[in-house]
């Protein structure tokens, strides 16, 4: 019992520590084409951890052919006038992020039998082996796309002592948890004003939950090998709010499922971006997902999953 808890927590563990919001993602840029101008760039945004990318001003000045008249003896051509030209290029930016979470919830199998869990963060982390967490953004106009990518793998191995009617020594438990999630979405730029932009989006949610366990010597073929796929429609919207020249804050978030793939599937998160450079944004911030799962043999997985994220989003174009 001790070994079968142990390794369905592990295995909860992992499913959840994934992960973006996109949350990692990318972030908005404006380009300056006068050192004068105060429209700086901002880097906007994180998606469940993707940044925004925000498309440029470029400023183009137009030159006059009014010829010299008698009251300009010397010749000198007027002033030059700026005139703003709207911005109809792509953007593009990419944001590898790293989240810290601690994961809580129940497993529950088709008897109605359960039990509860609840790992910090320092707990996942020293069972990580390896993953890969980012996120890609592209913008053109008020349309804005995004993909957030989580991969993670976890490992244990465990001596467990034989009981004394069996002898001594002990036999070597390993398992091995990964969880996968891709979601891409596209949305609409609903606000766009300096100060502050809101969008709306919709998207998909693939996911992919893997566990497996070994023992050595084998055990009365215990070893066993399984994964969950499933694929849920959601929607959401996220908030940019400029709080000054280098600082922005970032407010997102998404849910669904509804019984299509899972049962219930939502995530909330808060990131403050600062720009190091023009093309170089900070962030750093809060994530909180929370998955409920029914699976097809009835077995119930709800985990809750929350912790702090650091990224950083890279603006390409």
């Amino acid at each position: 019992m001790f070994l079968s808890k142990k390794i369905v927590c592990m295995t909860i563990f992992t499913a959840l520590t994934l992960s973006l919001c996109l949350f990692g993602a990318a972030a908005p840029c404006r380009a300056q084409a006068s050192a004068a101008s105060s429209d700086d760039a901002h880097p906007f945004d994180t998606n469940a951890l993707t940044p925004w990318v925000t498309p440029a001003s470029v400023v183009a000045d137009s030159v006059s052919t009014d010829q010299p008249t008698s009251g300009d003896p010397a010749g000198s051509p007027p002033p030059q006038a700026a005139k703003s030209v709207p911005d109809d290029g792509w953007h593009f930016a990419v944001s590898p992020y790293l989240w810290f979470p601690g994961a809580h919830g129940i497993l529950e199998g088709p008897n109605g039998n359960g039990i509860g869990f609840h790992a910090s963060a320092g707990d996942l982390l020293s069972h990580f082996q390896i993953g890969l967490m980012g996120a890609v953004q592209a913008s053109h106009k008020r349309i804005v796309t995004s993909v957030d990518i989580f991969w993670i793998r976890l490992e244990d191995d465990q001596a467990i002592p034989l009981p004394p009617a069996v002898g001594d020594g002990a036999i070597s438990a390993k398992a091995h948890a990964t969880e996968f999630f891709l979601t891409p979405k596209i949305g609409y730029r609903v606000i766009d004003q300096e100060k502050i932009k809101i969008d709306a989006m919709a998207g998909l949610s693939y996911w992919h939950l893997g566990e497996s366990l070994s023992f050595n010597p084998s055990v009365l073929g215990l070893n066993f090998t399984g994964s969950q796929n499933f694929v849920d429609p959601i929607v959401g919207g996220r908030i940019q709010l400029a709080l000054s020249p280098k600082i922005v804050l970032n407010i997102l978030g998404d849910v669904g499922g509804w019984n299509t793939g899972s049962k219930l599937e939502y995530q909330f998160g808060g990131f403050l971006g600062y720009r190091i450079k023009p093309a170089l944004t900070l962030q750093v911030g809060y994530r909180y997902l929370n998955l409920d799962y029914v699976g097809s043999r009835g077995t119930i997985f709800n985990m809750t999953t929350d912790g702090a994220l650091i990224g950083v989003t890279i603006n390409l174009k």
